[in-house]
């Protein structure tokens, strides 16, 4: 039997989550003694000056025996992110084409004295 029908022949179930230049695989896959396992491959494409580009994947592989463990540390480790830092995306902020979206609300008091500026041509100086 070729590679690519054992490969095929493993996957039970799978979906993808596709984030950005990141993609996460998840499969279900079979062993030899015919039980069930999870891998966990993140997918991320590099592209080149040149424009070509690659991709460098990284796997984990989760057994049955470890499901109920690994999900309770997966809960509390994303309900502590998010409850400490919220679910605004800070890093986005540092990626070459973050563009930060400007809404301008100003609220101005009857009794707030109006701001003041001085228009300068800078031919003048």
């Amino acid at each position: 039997m070729r590679e690519n029908e054992m490969l095929e022949k493993d996957e039970i179930f799978s979906k993808v989550l596709r984030a950005g230049r990141r993609t996460y695989f998840f499969d279900v896959r079979a062993t030899k003694a015919d039980d069930y396992y999870i891998t966990i491959t993140e997918s991320k494409k590099f592209t080149e000056e040149d424009g070509s580009f690659h991709f460098k994947k990284h796997k984990i592989y989760l057994y049955k025996e470890d499901f109920v463990a690994f999900k309770e540390i997966l809960d509390d480790m994303t309900a502590y992110v998010l409850d400490h830092k919220g679910e605004e995306v800070i890093s986005e902020r540092h990626q070459k084409d973050f563009k930060k979206e400007y809404t301008s609300e100003t609220v101005e008091s009857e009794d707030a004295p109006k701001a003041s500026f001085t228009d300068i041509d800078f031919d003048d100086i």
